[in-house]
This record gives structure tokens, sequence and C-alpha cells, in this order.
């Protein structure tokens, strides 16, 4: 007897194995063509004159109209709370924090690589492990700062040995310029902050995850737009992606895989937690470097192999000690049973 298409679609939907492809599927998708409009935008010049996009926050202002637009929609159509569950002030706390990364993510994309910016944000779970010891008061164990500082040398590595080839657009400079490096991590410290903070609003709130969204990129709006007219730079980034419609399609399509993207992000996490989110990612950054070197044709070197062998490996292995199951207080005392005394002098 056929199955109703009905208790078909139900079926998947209650299926874990259904749900998890359909959570890969989606942050793979999104943050691939993300990342490779990103560095097409800020490195690849436009039109016959080669002119190069220079308004990073031109570009934030973009992701965020729409996100906030759709996260308004998705508030106002399930009948959810749309006035501010937190003070304003903290909603802004995390806009400005995730303005100040956003840009410094576009602008570094002048002075290094897709791929060396991508590995770099391997490291962020050092700022994470400071900004979450100093706000939230967490303590990590001697593992988890052993992993941090293998991430660390991998990717030292990764940005200290750069392709000859492999120059920026923006310097004559090779890749590892100070000021590349600077926005690296001023992009590390300030995405550490954003997400240990919004972590604590979640936890000292009663606070839907639309909610949240809304109000940060509202503030985002307001702040970016702000920002726009304060450098005289908002009619400029008109001007030029209405000379280049390509340019213009390009930001489109940016914003739009951006916001579909945060939605899938939420999904992921409130489904399946923090862990198999991390994992996907970190998955997702090691293809995203694949295709970044096959699509820009960015020679890597023998030693940027050998720090993204080190960075991922360190992750994968962070997240497989994680991820195996604690034994039993039953099967620890019978663990200590049999096992020989051990001699502490």
């Amino acid at each position: 007897m056929a199955v109703p298409p009905s208790q078909l679609i139900q079926k998947l939907k209650e299926n874990k194995l259904f749900k998890l492809s359909f959570a890969v599927s989606g942050i793979m998708s999104t943050l691939l063509i993300y990342g490779v409009l990103q560095e097409k935008i800020m490195r690849v010049p436009y039109g016959p004159n080669k002119e190069f996009f220079k308004y990073s926050l031109f570009l934030v202002f973009c992701n965020r109209i729409s996100t906030s637009a759709v996260s308004a929609a998705i508030l106002l159509g399930s009948e959810k709370v749309l006035d501010p569950v937190a003070p304003i002030y903290k909603y802004c706390a995390v806009s400005v924090s995730n303005i100040l990364t956003t840009t410094c993510q576009y602008e570094a994309l002048k002075y290094v690589s897709f791929p060396v910016q991508t590995l770099a944000k391997c490291a962020k779970m050092i700022p994470v492990m400071i900004w979450g010891t100093a706000i939230m008061q967490k303590k990590y164990t001697g593992k988890d700062y052993l992993f941090a500082i293998l991430v660390t040398i991998g990717c030292s590595i990764f940005i200290l040995f750069p392709a000859a080839g492999d120059i920026s657009p923006y310097s004559r400079g090779r890749e590892s310029t100070v000021w590349g490096v600077s926005l690296m991590l001023g992009y590390l410290g300030c995405d550490g902050f954003t997400s240990t903070f919004q972590d604590k609003l979640f936890k000292g709130y009663d606070m839907d995850i639309h909610n949240q969204i809304f109000y940060t990129t509202l503030c985002s709006c307001m702040i970016s737009f702000t920002g726009l007219i304060l450098q005289g730079n908002l009619f400029l980034a008109i001007d030029f992606v209405s000379r280049h419609n390509d340019c213009f399609i390009d930001i489109i399509i940016l914003s739009t895989v951006a916001t579909i993207s945060q939605f899938f992000i939420s999904y992921t996490i409130r489904s399946f937690g923090a862990l198999t989110f991390a994992t996907i990612m970190t998955t997702r950054q090691l293809v995203s470097i694949l295709l970044s070197c096959v699509w820009f044709a960015h020679p890597l070197t023998a030693e940027q192999l050998i720090g993204a062998v080190i960075v991922f490996g360190s992750i994968y292995s962070k997240s497989y000690f994680r991820s195996k199951p604690k034994p039993l207080p039953s099967e620890e005392a019978e663990n200590r049973a049999v096992s020989p005394p051990r001699n502490n002098a």
C-alpha cells in the first residue's frame, strides 16, 4: 500500500538523519556561496576600467537590513514577542561588536586571501575562551588550552609562509602584512566578544532567537547607515553598483545567502547542539579553502599545507574527545577496583 505524500514528508521531518542532512546541506551551500562572493566582491575588479569595490560597510548594511526584515516577518507571522526582551543597549553592544567583526572581515580581504582569512578564523577559540572567562566566569581545562595553542601555531604557520604568487590587489606587499594581520586580530577579538555576549543574553533573558536577531540587526542597520553617511561612502557605493550591474547582483545574492545561513545556523544549534555545529563549520571552512584555491587560483606552499593539517587535525581531535561518552559512576568505580594502584612517588 502506497504511503501518502503528507505522511512521507512527516516521517522525513521526524528522521534525525534527514534533519542533520538538511542542516549540513543548508549551512555548507549558503556559506560556501557567501565565501566565494565576498572574496569576489572585495578582490576581483569590475568593469572595463578594473575598478575595485571598497565600501565594506555598505555590504554590512545590505546584509543586516535583509536579515532584519526577514526576522521581523517571522516574529509577526508567528505572533511572537516583537518587543525587546533585554535593554536596548545590550542589543546595541552585540550589534557594534558584530559590525566591527564583519567590517574587519571584509577589509582583511583587501590584504589577505580568503584561504588565509578562513584558516585564521579557526583561532577564534582563543578570544572566546578569554571573553568567556572575563564575562561569564567560565573555567577551561588544560586540554582546551593545548588545542587552542596548537590551532594558533597552525594558523601562524599558514599566515607567515604565503605563496609568492598570491599577492594582494591593494598593496605591493605580501599577504602577511602588518595591516592585514591586525584586521584579522580585530576580527577575532570582536567575534569572540559577540558570540560570548549573545550566549549571556540567551541565558540571562527568556529570549527567542528571532527576537535577538531582529534587534541586533536593526541596530546594525542604523549604525552602519550612520557610518556610511559620516564617511561619505553611501552615495559612492550606490554609484558603484549602479554602474556595475554584476556587482549589484553579487551583493543581492550575498545578502540573501547571509540571511538564509543565519536561520540554518540557529536551526542546527537548537536541534543538534553546539558541538555538532562546530564540527559542521570546521568542515565548511576546510571545503571553503579548497574551493577558493581552485576558483581563484590561490597557490599553497608546503608550510601552509602543514599549518592547515595542524589546525584541522587539532579541531577534529577536540571534537572527538568531547563527543566520547563519559563513563557512569558505577563504571568508574569498577575501573578503579580493577586497575592496579598508582605509585605517586
